[in-house]
């Protein structure tokens, strides 16, 4: 399925205030790859930016003021996103403004337009729970860099969570990263050729990864991929016990 990555900066923090989006940016990945394809608009919100917002992303009045108004972009954005999976960061915001702009435009609400939308905060919130998890913080932690990052922009925003998605969902730590996939060779290695050296874990050895798993299960709220292996729920699997 096709995931589009979006991001937004605005006047100020509420669309029931007036506020509106000052930009916009969406980029495409397919196949947990980044296609190249992207739309990025700046937008002449046609009120003035509060100074909060513009020590955030540093876009001013001036600035803006030649630039397109969201109806002359709208459906080119919408057929970009058309029925993809939309990820964003702390969706809620970009929806709630996004659904604003829709609605000016008397045009359907965003959640009709796209397959689903998946907020990459609350899965971060899930998976480190008490911790910060903006998007700086989730750079970082997963060593993904930011240096470019001064101020808060729509499209290397959306850029930057394409690459912390991977890592979230993966482990893969950079899109710059080329992974290529085992050959046929490869694969049809005899491995009864190899002379494997095999060493029994200790009883109190089998002890500590079973309190490290459970350890793992409750901050993972039941996520533990190897627990559910050891049940037999994925792909019908099940770790036998070796002999000892």
């Amino acid at each position: 399925m096709r995931q589009i990555f979006i991001d937004t900066e605005t006047t100020g923090l509420e669309p029931r205030l007036g506020h509106r989006i000052i930009e916009i940016a969406a980029v495409e990945m397919h196949s947990r790859r980044l296609t190249g394809r992207r739309v990025h608009y700046y937008l002449n919100p046609q009120r003035d930016i509060e100074e909060g917002a513009l020590q955030v992303h540093g876009l001013t009045n001036e600035f803006l003021q030649d630039k397109q108004k969201f109806r002359d972009i709208v459906h080119e954005l919408l057929e970009f996103i058309r029925g993809a999976e939309l990820i964003m960061h702390n969706a809620s915001f970009d929806v709630g403004f996004l659904d604003h702009e829709l609605g000016l435009a008397e045009l359907r609400p965003l959640s009709e337009c796209c397959h689903s939308i998946v907020d990459t905060l609350k899965m971060a919130k899930e998976l480190y729970p008490g911790k910060k998890n903006n998007l700086d913080a989730l750079c970082e932690r997963y060593e993904v860099d930011n240096s470019r990052r001064a101020l808060h922009g729509a499209l290397l925003d959306a850029e930057l969570l394409a690459e912390v998605y991977l890592a979230m969902t993966r482990g893969q730590d950079s899109l710059l990263m080329d992974l290529e996939a085992p050959s046929e060779l490869d694969i049809a290695i005899n491995l009864h050729d190899l002379q494997l050296i095999v060493l029994v874990a200790s009883p109190e050895e089998l002890e500590a990864h079973a309190q490290q798993l459970d350890s793992i299960e409750r901050e993972s709220k039941g996520k533990c991929l190897w627990k559910k292996l050891e049940a037999g729920e994925i792909a019908g699997m099940v770790v036998q016990p070796q002999p000892g």
